[in-house]
């Protein structure tokens, strides 16, 4: 598993890992059940504890925008912003700008609600039980009847179709 995903008020990015004990160590955590911290913000990072210690690797290092971090065994940081300090590497945040970063780690505020999970938590439809007969009606893909519908995706007689 190189990856896992951190969702915050709703938006869930994923976090590229590095190969290492704690890395290993936390992915068998979730592998239970997603874990769901607390987290500060620190003036250039998003920090708290893990609930459980994991294995480190201290180096010193200049922590970047994204990284995701192991401190002291127990604490896990999320950058906005650079730090130098000793750290044991996690991994680092896909695909965002610092100024995406900034909004999606909540900096400045405090109480932030984090959840590590190995899946992005995203469904789709799988299939479509039907125990009604076919009426031709449209309804939307949450199953509401669509009297006029416009351009978009529907079920028609247990169907999807475009219009």
């Amino acid at each position: 598993m190189d990856k896992i995903y951190i969702t915050i008020g709703g938006q869930t990015q994923s976090v590229t890992l590095v190969d290492n004990d704690a890395t290993r160590e936390l992915v068998a955590a979730l592998q239970d059940a997603p874990i769901t911290v607390t987290l500060n913000d620190n003036d250039f990072e998003i920090w708290g504890p893990l609930g459980r210690s994991l294995t480190t690797k201290n180096e010193q290092m200049t922590a970047q925008p994204g990284d995701v971090v192991l401190y002291s065994g127990q604490y896990i940081c999320i950058f906005y912003a650079s730090n130098s300090w000793s750290y044991t590497r996690l991994g680092h945040i896909d695909g965002l700008s610092e100024n995406e970063l900034h909004t999606f780690l909540k900096a400045g505020q405090n109480n932030i609600s984090v959840t590590l999970s190995l899946t992005s938590g995203t469904t789709a439809i799988k299939s479509i039980n039907s125990n009604q007969k076919k009426d031709g009606a449209y309804y939307s893909l949450n199953g509401v009847k669509v009297s006029n519908p416009s351009k978009g995706i529907y079920i028609k007689n247990g169907k999807k179709v475009i219009l």
